[in-house]
């Protein structure tokens, strides 16, 4: 049997596009792919290569059995590490013998501060192995600047930040132009070592280069805590640092971001405003679904995200205003309605934000288009509560919904229930049961707005939990809420009777 080879491929910085013709055959074909990952089982190698890996490939995922925390191994940290390398070998070493070609991903280059190294040294003498580069992300970098790394006779070195910053700064004195690698947990010794060498001015810092998420800074304003893993310093030599970078305030002031609100279905439900802020943006930041709802125009670029990093998506579009962009960041319904214009004024409120400007166009909010299509049901006061316990404990729902059965009001109720979440609507239920008959109206909105659009009128001793899902939005009437015999139609009273 013809022994398999083992494939290191570069998969470059993080942008799937930026995977190489020769890369993408290779993934494609392979036998096996292995890619590494910390305990928590997320690879971004993995990530990068999705676009690629065909049904019924074999994926042999080496978790890393220590990443920074302490180890009860008897040989520490290295014995650990050492000991995890030498499985790894032997599992691709089985697939090799057996004659299957293994496909080893690498972030970037896999000979360039990679874990890919580690497998190429136990592995290469023994069975066939082919490189194939990536992208560094020194490139990667200094193509997010916009700027020449190096020009004429600049030397450029390339340097690990976990160096003491006492010899970092030695080194950064002696060459013109820098990359500075691993400087996460590091951080704080890079900008001392940078203020040492009289370069701190000069260098910028680059988070997640060519990937979602992207963030441009100079070094001096960065703070240590919050630089992830996948984050480089930059110091442009001093030939190439005559281009302008395009990190640098320049643009300062010119930039700004709106929160616009697109209303809970297609464009009939988008208001003129809306519609205009969203045409002259350069920028559109938010979650997929809501993304997609927005026609797309080649001169904007379009930053999707999951719908659970409302915090890193604002920062995301404030760090692109401030560097002159105009940004309109995408809710559904209105984004002051349990959506991002909360989590952009949050961020926005740190001082590093101060000269960037916020501002937040309504939308028609999935409550009003709920009660809308059934008729009237919020014509009275009325409370708007989700059920959500992602941001908040359950027992402040729960003591918030009998605040608002107590006090007789409508309820509008947002999130009511997920596949992970079914719980919390039956105690709801239970909760309103208490202070409301069974025969109070209860409204069902389902994708209202949507081509799906289902509306369904029932009693609070009657409602289905089991059919409700995230795409549901609920009206529990209060004691005066009707339902008219001769329409259906849902209404509250806009008069309340006086106490007896």
């Amino acid at each position: 049997m013809t022994p398999g080879v083992l494939y290191g491929v570069g998969l470059g910085p993080g942008d799937p596009e930026l995977v190489t013709v020769k890369a993408a055959r290779l993934i494609a074909a392979a036998d096996v792919v292995a890619y590494h990952s910390a305990r928590h089982g997320r690879s971004i190698a993995r990530a990068i290569a999705e676009p690629y890996l065909r049904d019924g490939q074999i994926e042999e995922q080496l978790v890393y059995p220590v990443t920074t925390e302490s180890t009860a191994h008897p040989g520490g940290y290295e014995g650990a590490i050492n000991d995890f390398y030498a499985d790894a070998a032997g599992r691709l070493m089985a697939h090799l013998e057996a004659g299957r070609d293994v496909v080893l991903l690498a972030e970037g280059d896999p000979l360039f501060f990679s874990s890919y190294m580690h497998m190429h040294k136990r592995i290469g003498a023994r069975f066939e192995t082919v490189i194939v580069p990536g992208v560094t992300s020194v490139s990667a970098a200094s193509a997010a600047l916009a700027a020449p790394l190096v020009e004429g006779e600049d030397v450029l070195t390339v340097l690990p930040g976990t160096l003491p910053p006492d010899e970092l700064a030695e080194r950064l004195r002696g060459t013109q132009a820098a990359a500075i690698m691993k400087v996460s947990r590091h951080f704080a010794g890079v900008q001392d070592a940078l203020k040492r060498a009289g370069r701190l001015e000069d260098a910028y810092y680059v988070e997640r280069a060519s990937r979602e998420g992207q963030r441009i800074a100079p070094v001096a304003e960065v703070d240590p805590s919050s630089v992830p893993y996948m984050a480089i310093v930059i110091v442009p030599g001093r030939e190439a640092a005559q281009a302008p970078v395009s990190a640098a305030p320049a643009a300062a002031g010119a930039g700004r971001v709106d929160v616009v609100g697109l209303g809970p279905g297609g464009r009939d439900w988008l208001t003129p405003q809306a519609q205009a802020v969203l045409a002259a943006a350069d920028h559109l930041v938010g979650y997929g679904p809501y993304l997609d709802r927005v026609p797309p125009n080649p001169r904007q670029q379009r930053h999707a995200s999951d719908n659970r990093v409302e915090s890193e998506r604002a920062e995301f579009a404030l760090d692109l205003a401030r560097r002159g962009a105009r940004v309109a960041v995408v809710s559904s319904g209105d984004p002051g309605v349990f959506a991002m214009a909360a989590a952009v004024l949050e961020v926005a409120a740190e001082a590093r934000y101060a000269d960037v400007p916020v501002t937040v166009v309504p939308g028609v909010t999935a409550a009003q288009a709920v009660a809308s299509q059934a008729g009237a049901p919020l014509g009275h006061d009325y409370a708007v509560i989700s059920l959500s316990d992602r941001l908040k404990p359950w027992e402040i729902v729960a003591t918030r919904l009998e605040a608002a059965a107590r006090a007789d009001l409508a309820i509008a109720i947002y999130n009511p229930a997920s596949q992970s979440r079914r719980a919390q609507l039956v105690e709801a239920r239970e909760v309103l049961l208490r202070r409301r008959a069974p025969g109070t109206p209860v409204v069902v909105g389902r994708a209202v707005g949507s081509p799906d659009q289902q509306v369904t009128v029932t009693t609070l001793g009657d409602l289905d939990v089991e059919a409700i899902d995230m795409r549901c939005l609920l009206i529990i009437g209060s004691s005066q809420t009707q339902v008219a015999p001769s329409t259906g139609r849902v209404f509250t009273p806009r008069r309340y009777p006086s106490p007896s």
